[in-house]
């Protein structure tokens, strides 16, 4: 069997890279870093976790085998705001990690991904009379 291409043109080193940095990021944000640590007690595992993530949603390679909807519907403190945030932040990491078409490619795909994510999350936080709250 022929393995399926990439779905763009990124390798699974600067799928590393970017994780790595958008992390780094994310752990410095005053409305991300929360979060994360709260949920988050060994760093090199969880980033080793995204980049399996990546490396399956752009590689085609098949290392990954979490549940991405339900980790965060399970955490209990994540909003559905926080996604535009996380999205922004993971933009900067592309644009300052990659070629502006691999950064574009990338991007495209972790916001569909992010919308898809939200909207599980907005799904089932729910107000009075099954009004979603929405941030």
């Amino acid at each position: 069997m022929t393995a399926l291409p990439p779905r763009f043109d990124v390798t699974r080193d600067d799928i590393e890279r970017v994780v790595t940095s958008f992390y780094a990021l994310v752990r410095q944000h005053p409305g991300l870093g929360p979060v994360f640590a709260a949920h988050v007690t060994d760093w090199p595992d969880h980033e080793d976790k995204i980049v399996r993530f990546w490396a399956n949603a752009i590689l085609h390679e098949r290392g990954y085998d979490g549940n991405p909807v339900q980790v965060h519907r399970d955490a209990g403190n994540v909003r559905p705001g926080m996604f535009e945030i996380w999205l922004a932040l993971f933009d900067l990491t592309l644009r300052t990690e990659l070629r502006p078409d691999q950064a574009a490619s990338w991007s495209a795909m972790a916001h569909k991904i992010g919308r898809s994510l939200r909207a599980a999350v907005v799904e089932k936080m729910q107000g009075p009379g099954g009004v979603p709250i929405l941030r």
